[in-house]
């Protein structure tokens, strides 16, 4: 029985290992680089869709995952702005973070669109948007975060496997220098039934600790 419950332990442990991973880096040189920062802003996130050919064909081919990744970034990108406005309200943050909707006039005006943004250097968006650093991210997915696939994460998953798998980068970029100031991935199984906001909620709470802009942050 005890050998029994050691071995249970230590798969959990493992188990628990595969289901959450995550990676934070910050710039050595963050105070001095963001001494004068105000304002950030949040891009649409470069959502990457990993569907299988069957649910390809269900949301209208190549054109149509292409739409839906496109209105998932966006949702990932409001996600985000939504908890920092949160944080902010609490008094937890010292910085600001401009409307999205503002964020993608500006884009659209100067001819900047979700499928060009990496051509452009956070230097240069950060001109385009008047702001003094640019919040940007991926988020790679086996399913569509919409269909109530990207849900709540856990501890660890089943020996039937975790429903859905996926993968996201926040990345805060000065926006005079174009240096990298702060960088987060992580890696997480789930299981059905979240939404987007509470997804990037808990994805955020992980490195909230560890957020430079926090008025507690400490190196």
């Amino acid at each position: 029985m005890k050998a029994l419950l050691t071995t249970g332990l230590i798969l959990s442990v493992l188990i628990s290992g595969f289901a959450q991973t995550r990676e934070i880096y910050t710039n050595p040189n963050f105070k001095t680089l963001a001494k004068d920062h105000k304002v950030l802003a949040i891009l649409p996130f470069k959502t990457t869709l990993q569907l299988r050919p069957k649910d390809v064909e269900k949301n209208g081919g190549p054109a149509g995952v292409a739409a839906l990744e496109k209105r998932e970034g966006l949702g990932v990108q409001s996600a985000v702005h939504s908890y920092f406005l949160k944080r902010k309200a609490s008094n937890d943050i010292s910085i600001d973070f401009q409307d999205p909707a503002r964020t993608n006039a500006l884009l659209e005006r100067n001819a900047v669109t979700y499928e060009t943004l990496s051509s452009f250097t956070p230097e240069e968006l950060a001109k385009i948007l008047n702001v003094d650093g640019i919040v940007s991210g991926t988020f790679e997915s086996t399913q569509p975060m919409s269909d109530g696939a990207a849900i709540a994460m856990t501890l660890a998953v089943g020996f039937g496997g975790a429903t859905n798998t996926g993968k996201t980068t926040i990345s805060i970029n000065d926006g005079k220098t174009g240096d990298l100031l702060w960088k987060y991935d992580k890696t997480l199984s789930r299981g059905l039934g979240s939404n987007t906001g509470s997804i990037i909620t808990t994805i955020m709470r992980k490195a909230s600790r560890q957020f430079p802009y926090d008025k507690d942050f400490k190196e």
